[in-house]
């Protein structure tokens, strides 16, 4: 019996090797992820006469499975037909539909690639361009959410990275921003009251990105949520939106929106000159116009090479010529 294994000991070892040849070898292709900066159809085999599986947008990643000449096998997570929008579908955070098939090799960047992270940057701000234009390509946005996403998902390290991630949130909470607007409960008072706007993109960045100037923005982005739908006449909504301005502006004063802020902030003090006076209280009327003359001139002193600095500079001046910012009063 001992003789007998002794036999079997090479042949066994050398299934072994193999055996742990062939995984190491899919593990490699299972490792090499990639995403596509084109439309692809994607096939049954490696033959554009075959049967067509799907149609592989731009930004999807894609896993590496096997090679041919001028094809590859891949696998690719698109959208899920029962998605409110199947185009936004995030591969780590939404359930799609996962296929495989094999899909032209051209127009796919995998991790490996030099400069990789600024050809796929190059495509999302490509797509974010058509995406702006009239009679735009259909889908153009929801590409260069997904180019985005992949920047940072497959070159995590990457210079770019972290403003991708915020370009890739930022759109996203656009869209999400112009459905809350959409609704009914917009016109709430209370924000409470209101569809909210997801804030896990948002808050992603600022984890991952903590102190850069894309973390700012994106806090920033995060006070539309507790902002008042309408303010009714109502002195308590402008009073707490300019406490949450100016504490931002504190909190970050080198932000990119910091001039924007402080502008918010102003106007705000502005509006509740007019708004004190029909609650009758003089007194925080007059306090309010200090307060928005003082920020006013805050901003301009502090960020003078800003679009909001000469917006500032217009507040300013109706501020102390008397003229309401706020309401349907003419003089």
């Amino acid at each position: 019996m001992i003789r007998f294994l002794c036999c079997k000991l090479p042949y066994i070892r050398i299934v072994h090797w193999t055996v742990f040849a062939v995984l190491c070898h899919s593990l490699l292709l299972a490792a090499d992820r990639g995403t596509i900066v084109r439309e692809a159809v994607i096939y049954l085999s490696p033959d554009t006469n075959s049967n067509k599986l799907g149609q592989v947008e731009r930004g999807r990643e894609l896993i590496l499975l096997d090679r041919s000449p001028n094809w590859l096998h891949v696998e690719a997570l698109l959208g899920s037909s029962y998605a409110q929008d199947p185009a936004f579908v995030l591969e780590d955070e939404d359930q799609g539909k996962t296929i495989s098939g094999w899909v032209l090799d051209s127009g796919v960047v995998w991790a490996s690639a030099a400069n990789g992270d600024r050809i796929v940057f190059g495509a999302a701000v490509d797509s974010e361009d058509e995406a702006s234009r009239r009679g735009g390509r259909r889908g153009a946005a929801q590409d260069a959410l997904r180019l985005y996403r992949r920047v940072y998902d497959i070159f995590p390290t990457a210079p770019l990275a972290g403003e991708a991630l915020y370009r890739a949130a930022d759109i996203r909470w656009q869209v999400d921003k112009a459905d809350m607007q959409s609704r009914p409960s917009a016109r709430e008072k209370e924000s409470y009251l209101r569809y909210g706007i997801n804030e896990e993109s948002m808050k992603l960045v600022m984890k991952k990105f903590p102190d850069s100037k894309w973390a700012q923005l994106a806090a920033f982005h995060l006070i539309d949520n507790k902002l008042c739908g309408d303010w009714q006449g109502s002195s308590k909504c402008p009073d707490k939106e300019a406490d949450m301005y100016e504490k931002y502006v504190k909190e970050h004063p080198e932000s990119p929106a910091a001039p924007e802020a402080l502008y918010n902030a102003a106007s705000r003090r502005a509006a509740l000159i007019e708004i004190y006076k029909t609650e009758e209280q003089p007194k925080k009327s007059e306090q309010s116009k200090g307060l928005a003359i003082a920020l006013a001139q805050q901003l301009i002193s502090r960020y003078p090479q800003s679009d909001w600095s000469s917006r500032g500079q217009t507040l300013l001046f109706l501020v102390q010529q008397g003229v309401p910012t706020y309401g349907n009063a003419i003089q």
